[in-house]
């Protein structure tokens, strides 16, 4: 019974790593297309990889209701229950630690409560588990506008950019913070 019980277990440790891999490698395609598209096939590949994103990375039950908890708290800040939103993203953190979107999300609730040293702080465990979010390091310009630190959220903007060329909020913000960075000097 023990062996067959240790063979069920590699199988499914095996497939949890045979998924991982074959996400990443699906990612990283993405991130190389990113680079590449036009603007139209560009916000294509974007949407596919929020998608995975947002999609918990182990095809378990575990996984597949973690899933359903980040659609969950996503609705709750639609209806702007921030308190509500962050305890479900609080709870996938202590569930699942690495999983980078989750993280993000309260990060974006944070930001939208107006505490954006906590948004930071989440931003940057998104951004240990994930370097090439665009989304978090947007979300980094943001706070840092609001906190007036306008080279910080310049540099924050220009790390997205370099990912996600095509990218809206880099395009926009860039030239209003350099505006503000100038008028910080006269």
């Amino acid at each position: 019974m023990k062996k067959v019980l240790f063979i069920i277990f590699l199988n499914l440790f095996f497939f949890e790593i045979a998924n991982t891999q074959e996400r990443d490698k699906m990612l990283e395609s993405l991130f190389n297309l990113l680079k590449i598209d036009d603007n139209l096939s560009a916000l294509k590949t974007e949407k596919k990889i929020w998608k995975i994103w947002s999609t918990h990375p182990i095809n378990d039950r575990k996984g597949y209701r973690l899933t359903e908890m980040l659609a969950q708290g996503d609705l709750m800040i639609g209806k702007n229950e921030f308190g509500k939103a962050i305890d479900i993203f609080s709870l996938i953190i202590s569930i699942d630690p690495n999983w980078a979107e989750a993280w993000n999300k309260r990060a974006t609730v944070f930001y939208l409560s107006g505490r954006y040293e906590d948004s930071m702080k989440d931003i940057e465990k998104v951004l240990k588990l994930e370097p090439r979010h665009f989304g978090a390091l947007s979300g980094l310009g943001l706070n840092q506008l609001e906190l007036k630190n306008y080279k910080k959220a310049l540099k924050s903007y220009q790390e997205a950019q370099k990912i996600h060329p095509n990218m809206d909020a880099p395009k926009k913000m860039i030239p209003i913070i350099m505006e503000l960075i100038d008028g910080q000097k006269t």
